[in-house]
């Protein structure tokens, strides 16, 4: 099964600690390792952004920042693993990792199936 993991949180938080930083690539390393991690990166900032809004006169192009946005996803990773429980357990190591690391961050991290042309339904 494979899941995406979305690191979301304001903009406005700073640059990561470098011990949070080195933390997260020996994680993502092993992850790597193992077969579990699939790809994994950080996102530009939504002043970067464009958005093509679907409205019912037509197609609307919308470029980043947007006024509505509070936490932003930073960093996405896809992973491939057994089950939801081993997805959640993953995540939940992800979120350790930035309140071991940098005490003071607040965020989500938000875990979401990944639909495949296999699935039943």
């Amino acid at each position: 099964m494979r899941f995406m993991v979305f690191i979301k949180f304001t903009e406005d938080v700073g640059d990561p600690p470098p011990e949070l930083v080195d933390a997260m690539s020996k994680a993502i390393g092993g992850a790597f390792a193992d077969g579990s991690m699939v790809l994994t990166g950080g996102l530009y900032p939504l002043s970067e952004s464009t958005e093509i809004r679907v409205e019912q006169d037509g197609l609307t192009v919308v470029d980043g920042p947007y006024a509505e946005a509070k936490e932003v996803a930073g960093g996405f990773a896809i992973i491939d693993v057994r089950d939801p429980d081993e997805a959640l357990e993953s995540a939940r190591q992800v979120a350790q990792l930035h309140r071991d690391h940098w005490p003071a961050w607040r965020g989500a991290i938000e875990v979401r199936r990944i639909a495949g042309h296999d699935d039943p339904g």
